[in-house]
C-alpha cells in the first residue's frame, strides 16, 4: 500500500503526536514505529526539523526522545547542493508571491518548512505534515500549498501510518 517513496516528517508530526493522540505513555508503539521504519528506509526527516524539535525545554519527554532513541541517520542533512538549489527555487516562489503579506515570508524563511519541500523535490520523498492547505491565506504560508506549487505529494500522519500498516494493538495492564 505504500507510495514506494520515503516519508520525511515535519516537526507538527512529532509535536502533535506528542501532545495528543500518540503520547509516550500511551502509545509507545507509535514511537517505536517510526524508529522501525526508519531502518526500512522508509521515514525520516531533515536536520533543520531536528532543530525545532530540540528548541524545546530541555526536561521535555520529546527532548529526551530525539536526542536518546532516535538514530542521528534519521535526520538527513539539507546541505547537498541539490537541496540547496531546490530551497533558493521556493525561496524564490515564496519571496515573488505577492499574495502573501511580507511577515508571513519572513516566518516562513525562519522554518523547517522550505527545506522539508526542497529535500522532497529532490529526493521523491512525501512530506508527511498535520498542516491543512489554506491557498486563499495570506497571513500565512502553509506547507501544503507549498507543496502543492512545486508538485511535491503531501499526506498526513494517519495516512502514513496506514500505507505503511502499522497497527497498534491493546495489551491490558497485568
Amino acid at each position: 500500500m505504500s507510495t514506494n517513496r520515503p516519508y520525511i516528517l515535519d516537526s507538527d508530526v512529532f509535536i502533535a503526536a506528542k501532545n495528543s493522540y500518540y503520547a509516550f505513555a500511551i502509545c509507545p508503539g507509535f514511537w517505536d514505529s517510526l524508529i522501525h521504519h526508519h531502518g526500512a528506509g522508509n521515514v525520516r526527516s531533515i536536520d533543520r526539523v531536528r532543530s525545532e524539535l530540540l528548541a524545546g525545554r530541555k526536561t521535555e519527554d520529546l527532548v529526551q526522545w530525539v536526542k536518546e532513541q532516535l538514530p542521528p541517520a534519521f535526520f538527513v542533512d539539507t546541505d547537498e547542493e541539490a537541496v540547496t538549489d531546490a530551497y533558493g527555487q521556493v525561496m524564490l516562489w515564496v519571496q515573488r508571491n505577492p499574495k502573501y503579506f511580507d511577515y508571513a515570508k519572513a516566518k516562513f524563511a525562519t522554518g523547517a518548512d522550505g527545506w522539508l519541500v526542497a529535500h522532497a523535490m529532490v529526493n521523491e520523498a512525501v512530506v508527511i505534515t498535520n498542516e491543512q492547505p489554506e491557498p486563499e491565506s495570506k497571513k500565512g504560508i502553509k506547507l501544503p500549498d507549498v507543496c502543492t506549487a512545486f508538485g511535491v505529494l503531501y499526506k498526513n500522519t494517519f495516512a502514513m501510518l496506514h500505507e505503511l500498516e502499522v497497527r497498534y494493538e491493546w495489551k491490558g495492564a497485568t
